[in-house]
């Protein structure tokens, strides 16, 4: 019989909706988010699996991005993060952690809805981190809009500059400096599949990082550089308390989900962790879900 109980097998209890309404200006801090949420600040152990490589991650201040440069540098990892100028307090945060497990730190703001800055971005971390064999295209922006009516071409475009002409440039850029053995992860949504009315541009986009995915495995396996993408589902992040979701949507987010909540940055790291591995080296071209058991991809 096993030894297990309960008690065991659970290591963390997180936050269930109901929560409580809070909008922030664009693009918003975790560090004021309640609850604040979990990016592994204490509770991720590394086993050096990431051991002397070189990542860049956009959006690596909060949410996600944050999460996964927290669990890069406890395995081994040094790490540039992209962000934008108003998000400095959550990314000085990051920079702490990162330094704090003896890996270097590289801090790169800017908007990468700028073709130059994405490719002086890229330059720059390969420069300071004398080298580049880990990206991860995390950044994105997230506003919903009832409809189509009412979605301007100015919020359409910037989604898309944001989410998708980005991830193009800076992946264009990186491959001056990726060598065999890099990987390249995308971040997708479950959006990508299952579309939410009030998420039109935003859903689209997600679709658009999957299918680049795919065939940009296609075009880089030649080259040994694997290309796969993490399709999250609802996670408790400032995409979605800045204008990401209605405030009533808010108050239940990730009350569907069939484990009743939503997802915690520090629970989807572990995935950006194995595509990045070497010994994960026959895995591209791949999408992979984390929504709490909806099972839509």
């Amino acid at each position: 019989m096993s030894s297990f109980t309960n008690k065991t097998l659970i290591t963390q209890e997180y936050a269930k909706p109901p929560f409580k309404k809070q909008l922030q200006p664009i693009p918003g801090l975790a560090s004021k988010m309640e609850p604040r949420p979990d990016h592994g600040e204490t509770s991720y152990r590394g086993t050096g699996r990431l051991t002397g490589r070189k990542a860049l991650i956009t959006g690596g201040d909060s949410g996600i991005g944050r999460a996964v440069a927290i669990a890069y540098a406890r395995e081994g990892a040094d790490v540039a993060i992209n962000y934008l100028p108003d998000e400095e307090p959550d990314a000085a945060e990051v920079v702490k952690l990162i330094e704090a497990e003896g890996r270097k730190a590289v801090a790169i703001p800017g908007d990468i809805r700028s073709e130059s800055f994405c490719q002086q971005l890229v330059k720059e971390a390969a420069e300071k981190l004398d080298g580049l064999d880990i990206l991860v295209n995390n950044a994105g922006r997230q506003q919903f809009n009832e409809s189509i009516l009412t979605l301007s071409t100015e919020d359409f475009d910037a989604t898309f500059k944001t989410n998708v002409y980005a991830m193009f440039w800076i992946t264009k850029a990186a491959l001056e400096y990726l060598p065999a053995g890099a990987s390249i992860i995308n971040t997708s949504s479950v959006q990508a599949y299952e579309p939410s009315p009030v998420l039109l541009d935003y859903a689209q986009t997600k679709a658009s990082i999957a299918a680049f995915t795919k065939a940009l495995a296609k075009q880089l396996g030649e080259r040994q550089i694997r290309v796969n993408a993490v399709a999250p589902g609802p996670y408790w992040t400032p995409l979605q308390i800045c204008g990401g979701q209605p405030q009533e949507k808010v108050e239940q987010f990730g009350a569907t989900a069939p484990l009743g909540r939503p997802g915690q940055p520090a629970e989807i790291a572990p995935l950006y962790v194995t595509f990045a591995e070497t010994t994960n080296s026959f895995t591209s071209g791949q999408v992979w879900c984390s929504d709490g058991g909806t099972g839509t991809v």
